[in-house]
């Protein structure tokens, strides 16, 4: 059974998600939403490694707090005014919203209940994969492997990066 100091600390990092993810999106200050996004993107790490997922704890962390935020503070920084604050949104376009988060919320809810009440279970045992096997995957190139999508991924994110510098300059 798990103990009470385990539950609590689980508690504080899904609280601090759900927070921290509100914020994000209702924050009139964009520097400030990428500060709660980075807040939600750690927490999210901290779920990973409380589920001994190590590995996967240290890419959320390297590549989308590192990486992603980093990109995106560098795009709003040379694209916008970071201390303006962001117009109101019209009350349809805040009812749009609202409907939409519900839908995804019932949705996502339909899914996570469908599948864990037929697969959870009959999954059998499963085992971490070693960091050899992680690397053979990620940087191979044959059936199942990733290498071509990770190059894929590196030209996309260097073409916004050089987007972002010629929409600056034109300012």
């Amino acid at each position: 059974m798990e103990s009470l100091g385990s539950s609590i600390a689980y508690w504080i990092i899904v609280l601090s998600i759900v927070i921290f993810s509100v914020l994000t999106v209702t924050t009139r200050k964009i520097l400030r939403a990428a500060t709660f996004l980075l807040f939600t993107l750690f927490a999210t790490a901290a779920v990973y490694f409380k589920l001994d997922y190590e590995f996967l704890g240290t890419v959320q962390i390297a590549v989308y707090a590192g990486g992603i935020v980093v990109l995106f503070v560098f795009s709003i920084l040379l694209t916008t005014h970071p201390g303006d604050n962001s117009k109101n949104l019209a009350a349809r376009k805040r009812g749009l919203g609202l409907l939409a988060a519900i839908l995804t919320l019932i949705v996502t809810g339909y899914a996570f209940v469908s599948r864990c009440s037929n697969l959870c279970a009959a999954l059998p045992e499963a085992e971490n994969p070693t960091m050899h096997k992680i690397g053979e995957t990620l940087m191979g190139t044959g059936h199942g492997q990733y290498l071509l999508p990770f190059e894929a991924i590196s030209v996309l994110l260097l073409a916004c990066i050089i987007g972002g510098v010629v929409v600056a300059r034109k300012r």
